[in-house]
């Protein structure tokens, strides 16, 4: 039974290079946590994994057992690890350069003495340990692979492996991994990693291998069954544009048949990007190139879960902010098509009316608000897109009535909030230098801010959402030219942030929303100045540490708001896309609400991959 390796290499055999960036997001961490622990050089093996993975694509078609995958990119890794050693060549602050933004190389942090402490720190306390102790050390800690996976990875038994972890760890201080983990985190791949190794191998032909021809007797039983299934109803079949064979109008759910004594899957394909038939339709049928909302770094799509159109806001606008109080929907500020504007407007989700309220004081946009004890709190924000206002405002629905409070200590727009036990944390935004990475917190019961521990990644168009007492912050810009798909875990308890899996779509000006466990991320857009809004949406889940796609929204857009009553997510305003050059497209006035369900799928164990996050997470 084909696994979900061997799905994606006959994919890559078949011409859909693509595919490879599946392959590349699930195994990098591996790799360069490999890479890592033979080299112990962050630039250099950084370049290292990105040339394993490109000649592992080379030489694809000589890997004989699809499914030893993870062994023979260990083999490739190790190889070209000795190569490395041996030639010494590369120069030691080689870091992607011809990548990086010039304003990101001269920028001269305050905390890289710091980074460098950890770094050096990490540095010779591997070097302190046998290479077999190093490895595992670095996959564990470095890498986030679990005992079990790095057993596959490394081809060793579980109980080996378990040793040999303990083995490390009684050689080593107890601070150490906590150590490795931090310096992951400032030293990781870059975001755009996976897609930049799918786009050098666009150009890279591998020949194809007929799966005609000497096929495993599994494999042949299953492509035996596929061509019986076929000639009953040849309707099932079509081909896409580039004559790729594709299914079509297969049953809604995935089973596994029993034929003998070998079971067959037969896989649902209906919503994915490899498989279905409307994969490169345009208007009226004819080709079209995927764009980025279909392109191989999505999540595969999900079934479960329907959108439906409600009635319009009252008021077209973008940069607005809602919160929720006794199953009323508040939207407040934003702009319009002439100014940035005070308007408050409550949403009653029960009877799909809305209602004008007073208006908020001080006018403006791409403000952030959060609720406690049953009053909004309107934090930040601008009267002008490039623009920062300290501006706090009380809104008690209860009363009508506005209140000031004390200025936010660091002025900011396009910023995150989120209350935690009673406390709101402002996060992130533009403050003119040009993103920040601050969190302030603020304490409705004495009107006081409190400054806290930084983010990691400095940002701003980023969003937040809160759920079992953590606030999840991701997407967003780095600045003008970079988007980013980081997400980000803050622990008020503890002042502490820990990294999470990246969003698989790089967006930013999106809005997010929690519902049952769940985070989900809600349209945005892709590049500033350029682009339609997306109606992607994407599933968090926190406990697994992973991302699933599900439906689209109708209606493509960003600078949106979201919020929740009673398990459904409501979508509103927002802008359709870009005008030019600071300008906004067409403004809207939309409500569309989204009720969240669950699907299942065939295990991705041995089967083909269910979500993205999946893969990320093995």
């Amino acid at each position: 039974m084909r696994t979900e390796d061997g799905y994606l290499i006959q994919q890559c055999l078949d011409g859909d290079s693509t595919a490879f960036g599946f392959i590349v997001d699930k195994y990098k961490k591996s790799v360069y946590a490999s890479v890592f622990s033979r080299v112990n050089n962050f630039h250099d093996a950084q370049d290292i994994t990105q040339e394993v993975f490109i000649k592992a694509y080379r030489n694809l078609r000589t890997l004989k057992i699809w499914d030893s995958f993870a062994g023979w990119l260990y083999r490739i890794t190790a190889n070209m690890c000795k190569d490395w050693s041996k030639s010494k060549s590369r120069r030691p602050d080689y870091e992607f350069v011809e990548d990086q933004e010039s304003d990101l190389i001269d920028h001269v942090s305050m905390d890289s003495y710091q980074e460098y402490i950890v770094y050096k720190s990490v540095r010779d306390a591997l070097e302190s340990l046998p290479e077999i102790y190093r490895e595992v050390l670095t996959l564990r800690y470095f890498g986030g692979m679990s005992i079990k996976e790095i057993s596959s990875y490394l081809c060793a038994s579980t109980s080996t492996i378990d040793r040999r972890l303990r083995e490390a760890l009684s050689q080593l201080k107890e601070e150490i991994p906590a150590m490795i983990s931090t310096a992951y985190h400032q030293k990781g791949l870059p975001a755009n990693f996976t897609f930049r190794i799918v786009e050098t191998i666009k150009n890279i032909k591998i020949n194809p291998i007929s799966q005609m021809k000497g096929l495993p007797y599994g494999i042949s039983l299953a492509t035996g069954l596929l061509i019986t299934i076929l000639s009953i109803n040849p309707s099932l079949i079509s081909f896409n544009h580039i004559g790729m064979p594709v299914l079509s109008s297969l049953p809604a759910e995935s089973k596994v048949l029993k034929v003998g004594e070998i079971p067959v899957d037969v896989i649902k394909t209906s919503n994915m990007p490899f498989l279905s038939n409307q994969q490169g339709k345009g208007k009226g049928g004819e080709p079209k190139k995927p764009d980025m909302q279909n392109a191989f770094f999505m999540a595969p799509q999900a079934e479960g879960g329907t959108w439906a159109k409600k009635g319009d806001m009252p008021t077209a606008m973008w940069g607005s902010s809602t919160s929720v109080i006794n199953g009323k929907i508040y939207a407040i500020g934003g702009g319009d098509n002439n100014s940035f504007i005070s308007t408050v407007e409550e949403y009653d989700p029960a009877t799909d009316k809305w209602t004008r309220k007073a208006d908020m004081p001080t006018g403006r946009a791409v403000l952030s608000t959060a609720v406690v004890n049953g009053k909004i709190y309107a934090i930040g924000g601008a009267q002008e897109i490039f623009g920062a206002l300290p501006i706090v405002e009380e809104y008690d629905p209860a009363a009508d009535k506005w209140t000031e409070k004390a200025d936010m200590p660091t002025a900011r727009s396009y910023l995150a909030a989120g209350a935690v036990n009673g406390k709101i944390y402002a996060i992130g935004g533009w403050n003119g230098n040009p993103y920040t990475s601050i969190v302030e917190e603020y304490d409705p019961a004495t009107d006081k801010w409190t400054r806290k521990a930084d983010m990691p990644t400095a940002r701003g168009h980023l969003s937040a959402s809160v759920l079992n007492g953590k606030i999840y912050v991701f997407g967003g810009r780095l600045n003008s030219a970079v988007t980013c798909p980081t997400m980000e875990e803050y622990d008020p308890a503890t002042d502490t942030w820990t990294k999470k899996a990246d969003m698989p779509t790089p967006k930013f000006w999106l809005s997010s929303s929690a519902v049952n466990g769940k985070i989900y991320a809600i349209g945005g857009v892709h590049e500033m100045w350029q682009g339609n809004g997306l109606s992607t949406v994407e599933e968090y889940n926190p406990v697994t540490d992973t991302w699933t796609k599900k439906p689209d929204m109708p209606t493509g857009r960003f600078a949106l708001t979201s919020s929740v009553v009673n398990g459904k997510i409501y979508a509103f305003g927002g802008t359709e896309g870009w005008a030019g050059v600071n300008l906004l497209g067409k403004l809207l006035s939309t409500v569309e609400e989204y009720t969240p369900e669950g699907w299942s799928v065939v295990s991705s164990k041995g089967k083909l991959p269910s979500t993205w996050g999946q893969l990320k997470a093995r």
